[in-house]
């Protein structure tokens, strides 16, 4: 497998494993923040929203610090044989996880709000317990919000430098994905490469914002049509 080969599956491979992640992460957390009241529904979302504006090496500092060999937090590993998560692919997805979690809450929360209360009220009258309710009424409701809350978690992971860069540091076949790809070939001076690899991520989102915005003039009025 050739160097860009390398890069390129690692960099798919932590996406879409933190994009499955967080998928199922966020539904219950997203469900509770759709349906719940009170302060601690306003503290919670904050603080799922707060890597948006937390500037990515503040939070991959203290990633780097929580999955080191000190922290207490890797205790219980130790105890396994695993001594740091530190530099590791896996430390990479916990990583992207809590970094992208609100581009899969935000949508999904989204989504579970815009079912309204008449529909659940109704199921629930007729006998449904509140599972069946979630997986019957909400969860058929809320596909396009699913949809967003992927193609976003997969994009925004796609594009992370500055967590991972904290926590992974660009081991080769481990750690290094594109964006720090990007960084190593602008600090080696290799122009060219730097071209090709930006011009690929630069397409890539293109894409992505083309995609949601055709989802939102043409999945999301028919859905909410449909109901």
């Amino acid at each position: 497998m050739s160097a860009f080969a390398d890069v390129l599956w690692l960099t798919l491979k932590l996406a879409g494993i933190t994009t499955l992640i967080l998928l199922a992460l966020a539904t219950p957390l997203a469900w509770w923040l759709a349906r719940g009241r009170g302060w601690r529904v306003e503290i919670v979302g904050a603080l799922v929203a707060l890597p948006i504006v937390l500037p990515p090496t503040v939070l991959g500092f203290y990633l780097l610090i929580a999955l080191g060999p000190n922290s207490p937090l890797m205790a219980p590993l130790q105890a396994l044989g695993i001594r740091t998560l530190a530099f590791t692919f896996e430390g990479l997805v916990i990583g992207s996880v809590i970094y992208s979690l609100p581009f899969a809450v935000q949508p999904l929360r989204n989504a579970f709000q815009a079912v309204g209360g008449d529909n659940l009220d109704a199921a629930a009258t007729l006998g449904a317990s509140s599972w069946q309710t979630f997986v019957r009424i909400a969860l058929p409701l809320s596909v396009p919000g699913y949809v967003v809350a992927a193609i976003l978690t997969f994009a925004h992971t796609i594009g992370e430098f500055g967590v991972v860069l904290m926590i992974g540091g660009g081991i080769p076949g481990v750690t290094n994905v594109l964006s720090i790809e990007i960084y190593k070939s602008v600090e080696a001076l290799e122009w060219g490469r730097a071209h090709v690899l930006a011009a690929l991520l630069g397409v890539f989102g293109f894409a992505v914002v083309l995609t949601l915005l055709r989802l939102e003039r043409r999945v999301f009025p028919s859905h909410l049509n449909d109901r």
